[in-house]
């Protein structure tokens, strides 16, 4: 009935935090499918059938030729794994439980851990899923070969970070205005399947068309991911440096509104819905 507070050094504060997190992680994954592997599986094939559409769909409308020359397979997991990472978490984090969920009764449980757990799973996941498809595409039809791997994984991170600080701002912003949240959500992710620049090479548009993309910080990551990939692809109109600073600004927004709502949240919000 009663127990005894004790006294935890900060340490021992980390790692409990680190507990949680891994459970939530763990709990996060198996929420698709009870068996981890056939989740993972599930990712797997998703991101098989995505890329398999869009294989079809540039070689019907003979827009192949407008690719970089080099691995086909590649340039295209370039544009669609990115874009399918930055959605996923951003949908991930957004979905995370609030502070009004039954799941912060329990001890060490917070809005943080469920942020964090949300958006490590979703890494979790793609990660394999992206090794998986490099070993497919590897042995099944073109060596793979990439001219630097270390910043193209990279770019591979950066692409799940801004997809989960974005996600933060829509969660800060969810207990508030839900309707409008669920709106912008879609709109957003609808407007990445061009506005992210996966379906084409930002060194052949136009300079009055690269205005039209330059805000969003996923046409940096992706150009800048098939500039690390490709040996003779130099990418002229985007850096990674402006994805950093973009997210580090909206994550530090975020987080500020995420603490204001959960302090001002009531569960009571919901009852006449």
């Amino acid at each position: 009935m009663f127990e005894a507070r004790r006294q935890r050094s900060t340490w021992g504060l980390m790692f409990g935090l680190a507990e949680v997190t891994f459970f939530a992680a763990a709990r996060k994954v198996r929420q698709s499918h009870r068996n981890a592997l056939v989740a993972i599986g599930m990712n797997i094939l998703q991101s098989i059938m995505f890329i398999a559409a869009f294989y079809l769909m540039f070689n019907l409308l003979g827009t192949r030729t407008v690719a970089i020359r080099g691995n086909f397979m590649l340039y295209l997991m370039t544009g669609i794994f990115l874009y399918l990472v930055h959605i996923k978490s951003l949908t991930a984090v957004v979905g995370s439980e609030g502070p009004a969920s039954p799941m912060m009764m329990h001890a060490r449980m917070n809005t943080i851990v469920a942020i964090v757990s949300s958006a490590l799973s979703i890494l979790y996941q793609q990660t394999i899923s992206l090794f998986v498809l490099l070993f497919i595409i590897h042995v099944a039809i073109a060596p793979v070969e990439i001219q630097d791997w270390n910043m193209a994984f990279f770019m591979f991170l950066l692409a799940w970070f801004t997809g989960c600080v974005a996600g933060v701002i829509l969660l800060a912003l969810k207990p508030w205005f839900p309707d409008l949240v669920t709106i912008v959500q879609l709109v957003y992710v609808r407007a990445n399947m061009i506005a992210s620049g996966k379906m084409f090479v930002a060194n052949m548009l136009p300079s009055a068309m690269v205005a039209l993309f330059d805000w969003n910080p996923l046409f940096h990551v992706i150009d800048q991911m098939r500039g690390f990939v490709f040996i003779n692809y130099n990418p002229h109109y985007t850096n990674w440096q402006y994805p950093i600073y973009f997210a580090l600004i909206l994550l530090l927004l975020g987080l500020m509104g995420e603490f204001y709502s959960r302090k001002n949240v009531s569960s009571s919000w919901n009852a006449g819905r």
